[in-house]
């Protein structure tokens, strides 16, 4: 697995997570699916990605999204 499909698993997990914890739990966590969606607009902007920083420190090889 590259960077890139990392970023991208990582943030459609949050957000399924997300979504299904507002339903059963609290409308509250729908801040999380904000957070990511923010997260991820700001990163195709400015092509700066926390979660990828981690991932490329965990080791995992760079995609053609994240350098």
């Amino acid at each position: 697995m590259n960077l890139d499909r990392a970023v991208l698993a990582l943030a459609g997990t949050m957000t399924l997570v997300s979504a299904l914890l507002a339903a059963l739990v609290s409308p509250w966590w729908l801040l999380l699916t904000a957070f990511v969606g923010l997260n991820l607009l700001q990163s195709s902007v400015t092509g700066f990605c926390p979660a990828a920083m981690v991932f490329r420190r965990a080791g995992l090889s760079s995609g053609c999204a994240f350098r």
